[in-house]
């Protein structure tokens, strides 16, 4: 049985370099789905088929946002009623969790179904690209159950402190992932449509998998669905909606840049396409460091201990500087080599190219943004994350892409992209060293 980690005492470094390993391991896995996709689609469909599956996965991630927002409430409010030491309220909110995330998902994928052509069209989406993009968003959709269940679970594993066994859930959904894709794409003949179908269902193997693993190594308090207590699930939206929000605003806010991508046309979409399955690559070990410093932080303010909190905060900014800066020199160096896994075409390897080159050196100041919030959020101030994120993308990233963009030409894109990373770190840092995050009462004792 993996580890559970007390976050409220030992080494800060070596628990940060420990938990965060696995979780960019898993990251790095639930990305391959569409890494795997865009590889298959991209060399067996050609330009439109990638730049249909980039689109796709822009609207999906807009559209199922507002859940995945409520998974960082829920890592919130478990990591620190785990801190608290409450096992009885650790219980009952992940009752509360699971009872809403089902409503929730299940409403958001009748409506993504229904609307998946018209939300497209409204990108400004090439119409040679409509038809695959709408097949596979509908697919997607079917199983918005699935990609939640199993996100929840390893968001649960994660407030516990066990970053290891969410790995391996996802390890058998990639592999399943990768054993379909081919089969209903090339030999099936299924198209697009077989690489939103292999997906999906290596999801809904994962999940149903964790759900009978978890239930019958009882590694998590879970008890038979009941409807959750009215406080439970004011205190639980009270956070979770400005939390949905946060995530709705960055992913609205990609969705804003696509259209200013589209604007230049189908080789660009397909070289932009191409270089954000890289670029969310790189971002891995950010976002992994930003979950686990929301974790660490938030056990340790639920036991009270504010020293211990802002070292963590300290840790994680020089870590993910460190590995950021790796990471960006690495990308500079082979940037065309990653974009030519994707496509051969070559107006689309160029662009893709140029705007590696020129975000590389920005990717340490995204992941100072994502410690700095971490840590906000570990305190339950979801509403000042979600004002932070509204500067960062409708106030910064989408005008400054559409001024360079308008003055630069396509590499404007990439100017325009960076300079926001900049500009938005110096706003995530001023509010962390000057806001009043500290004060947030996430549960009232009894």
């Amino acid at each position: 049985m993996a580890k559970h980690y007390n976050f409220t005492q030992g080494n800060i470094f070596k628990q940060l370099f420990i938990f965060s390993g696995p979780i960019i391991l898993t990251n790095l896995l639930q990305i391959s789905y569409q890494f795997i996709d865009s590889i298959w689609v991209g060399n067996l469909i050609g330009e439109d088929g990638l730049g249909a599956v980039s689109l796709a996965g822009t609207v999906l991630a807009t559209v199922l946002a507002f859940v995945i927002g409520l998974n960082n409430a829920a890592l919130t409010i478990l990591s620190q009623q785990k801190g608290r030491g409450s096992e009885q309220g650790l219980t009952r909110y992940l009752n509360a969790f699971i009872v809403i995330l089902t409503i929730m998902s299940l409403v958001l994928g009748i409506f993504g179904y229904l609307l998946s052509e018209p939300i497209l069209r409204l990108m400004g989406t090439p119409e040679s690209m409509i038809g695959m993009a709408d097949s596979y968003l509908k697919i997607s959709f079917l199983g918005i159950v699935f990609i939640f269940g199993y996100n929840f679970i390893g968001t649960v594993f994660r407030s516990v402190g066990n970053s290891k066994t969410p790995l391996y859930f996802v390890l058998i959904a990639v592999i399943c992932n990768a054993i379909l894709d081919p089969l209903f794409i090339s030999i099936f003949n299924w198209g697009i449509e077989g690489a939103a179908i292999a997906t999906v269902f290596s999801q809904a193997l994962a999940f149903t998998i964790g759900v009978i693993y978890t239930i019958r190594k009882k590694l998590i308090p879970l008890v038979k669905p009941h409807l959750p207590a009215k406080a439970e699930v004011a205190n639980i939206l009270k956070l979770g909606i400005p939390a949905g929000l946060q995530m709705s605003v960055i992913s609205a806010g990609v969705m804003a840049i696509m259209s200013v991508v589209n604007s230049f046309g189908t080789s660009v979409v397909a070289g932009y396409g191409a270089a954000k399955r890289l670029d969310s690559i790189i971002m891995l070990p950010a976002q992994a460091l930003g979950t686990s410093v929301n974790s660490m932080a938030g056990q340790n303010i639920g036991a009270g201990n504010w020293k211990r909190v802002h070292r963590i905060t300290l840790y994680g900014f020089l870590y993910t500087t460190t590995v950021m800066l790796f990471f960006a020199l690495l990308i500079f160096i082979f940037a065309e080599y990653g974009i030519k896994l994707f496509i051969k075409e070559p107006h689309a390897v160029q662009f893709g190219t140029e705007y590696l080159k020129i975000i590389a050196f920005f990717y340490p100041f995204l992941g100072i943004n994502f410690i700095l919030n971490g840590t906000v959020r570990a305190a339950g101030a979801m509403t000042q994350v979600l004002i932070l994120n509204l500067i960062s993308f409708w106030l910064l990233r989408f005008p400054l892409t559409y001024l360079f963009a308008e003055q630069f030409g396509q590499q404007g894109i990439g100017y325009g992209m960076g300079m926001s990373f900049f500009i938005s770190s110096i706003f995530a840092y001023a509010y962390y060293r000057y806001g009043k995050w500290q004060q947030k009462e996430v549960i009232k004792a009894r």
